[in-house]
């Protein structure tokens, strides 16, 4: 009859409590136990608590050509209980793991987890770079892109600026004109009051030379009429003188 030390467990949901049973190897896990062996608590964490055997009938079952478990042959060595069992299972699986990393292959699933992790890890690195890459371009464009707006906001900006100049040049030369035109306007407007003003005067000017010329006229009236009496009286004093001697002349001859 063959026989093994496993465990069997017991206890409540999230709670795990496992018993530590001599069975026969053709039974079911929680099926008849030949012997009660110890219990392991895997929750308690006093250590001297979480590991309770009883070494004596662990040795006598171990004699006996009972073979223990995986599990079981590790807690018996951490409790300083050997077995040959243990020790060529630890050769056969340092024999395996060797092959297995040979070819390639995971040899438990604690190495394959980290060989995922590794794995995830290394696509997360590519993740991070290719994303900081993505980004460092993006960035890139949108520098030039804003350069670009900058660029052409500038030269708007001038154009802007330049026609507003042109504008203004404009306005200022219509302005000129506008001002030259009314001036000339102005000008044209006083031109014929000058003239008019002129022509008047030049009008009234022979008026004012006709008035001097009459005031002439009648000074020298006046005065041939205040010259004619001296005149008169002289001719009439003239001939009297003039009569006298040929009076006088007679009476001689």
């Amino acid at each position: 009859m063959a026989v093994k030390i496993r465990m069997t467990r017991i206890g409540r949901r999230h709670r795990p409590f496992f018993r530590i049973n001599a069975i026969e190897s053709r039974k079911p896990r929680d099926g008849k136990v030949l012997e009660k062996l110890g219990h392991y608590d895997p929750i308690e964490k006093d250590p001297a608590k979480q590991i309770v055997l009883n070494n004596e009938r662990v040795e006598y079952w171990l004699d006996k050509g009972a073979i223990p478990s995986d599990t079981v042959s590790q807690i018996l060595l951490r409790r300083g209980i050997k077995n040959k069992y243990a020790e060529v299972r630890t050769a056969h699986r340092a024999k395996a793991r060797a092959v297995a990393t040979s070819k390639g292959k995971f040899f438990t699933k604690a190495q394959k987890i980290a060989a995922q992790k590794e794995a995830e890890a290394a696509e997360e690195k590519t993740k991070a770079e290719a994303e900081a890459k993505a980004k460092a371009e993006q960035e890139k464009a949108k520098a030039e892109e804003e350069k670009a707006k900058e660029e052409a906001e500038a030269k708007s900006k001038a154009e802007a600026e330049e026609k507003a100049k042109e504008e203004a040049e404009n306005k200022a030369k219509t302005q000129a004109e506008e001002k030259t035109k009314a001036e000339a306007q102005i000008k044209e407007e006083t031109e014929p009051e000058t003239e008019e003003k002129a022509e008047t005067k030049t009008e009234d000017e022979p008026e004012a030379e006709e008035k001097p010329k009459a005031e002439k006229k009648d000074e020298a009236e006046a005065a041939s009429q205040e010259d004619k009496p001296q005149a008169e009286e002289k001719t009439e004093t003239e001939p009297e003188e003039k009569a006298e001697p040929q009076m006088e002349e007679k009476p001689d001859s």
